[in-house]
């Protein structure tokens, strides 16, 4: 498995500390967002990954460049357009080896999920795409049906935890980003012609989103009881 995380984004809502840095590189309990995710994963066994940039990108390539890591790690350089998850992803495309699946992470988000256990997951059910997701409440809800396949939008439903893992076969079904657009658009458009856009449901207890300035300290305290 190979992996993508998403570090490209604006970070508005972690204001004002990322006036003067990306999201990726905001730290939490010393460490930055973009170094743990690296590790995580890292640790679930990945040897490649790629991190897209726009918004302070040479400060990302800089840190990126100033460290040795233990994975391969390519830069999918947004820096003149910014081009939301599905075209980030359609574009990073083609830095992946097109022969495993590629783990989809959020750059700020911390969790215990197992994800080789997703991938596994993700191969038993032969789906296209596994989103990880969990029953907890938010402004962009889910609806699986009872096969745990993905449907569309709705009120009440699953939601999506920034972490999920893809087929290679799903680059060719997305299209250039031209206008830029959300994957998640993209997945509900591929649910609907038959393709498998699938469900793993997990505990919210063990997932964090580290997006705003008042769940740093949470994730602080998190990190120190779990020794992350």
């Amino acid at each position: 498995m190979e992996g993508f995380i998403l570090a490209a984004g604006l970070g508005t809502r972690l204001r004002p500390l990322t006036n003067d840095r990306p999201k990726a590189l905001v730290e939490v309990g010393g460490m930055t967002l973009l170094e743990r995710t690296i590790h995580t994963l890292e640790a679930a066994g990945i040897s490649h990954v790629v991190v897209n940039v726009h918004h302070f990108a040479d400060k990302v390539i800089d840190f990126i460049m100033s460290r040795e890591w233990a994975v391969a790690i390519d830069i999918s350089d947004e820096s003149d357009h910014l081009l939301d998850t599905g075209g980030g992803l359609r574009k990073a495309s083609t830095l992946f080896s097109c022969k495993e699946n590629v783990l989809v992470h959020n750059v700020d988000i911390l969790s215990d999920i197992d994800l080789r256990e997703v991938e596994t997951f993700h191969k038993q059910q032969k789906n296209l795409v596994t989103l990880c997701v969990s029953r907890r409440i938010t402004k962009r809800m889910l609806e699986f049906n009872d096969e745990g396949l993905l449907v569309g939008r709705a009120e009440q439903g699953l939601a999506f935890s920034g972490i999920s893992v893809v087929s290679p076969e799903l680059f060719a079904l997305l299209p250039e980003a031209d206008p830029p657009y959300p994957v998640i658009d993209e997945y509900i458009r591929l649910s609907h012609g038959d393709y498998r856009i699938g469900a793993y449901i997990h505990s919210a207890e063990h997932w964090l989103d580290v997006g705003k300035p008042d769940t740093l300290e949470i994730a602080r305290q998190w990190i120190l009881s779990s020794n992350r």
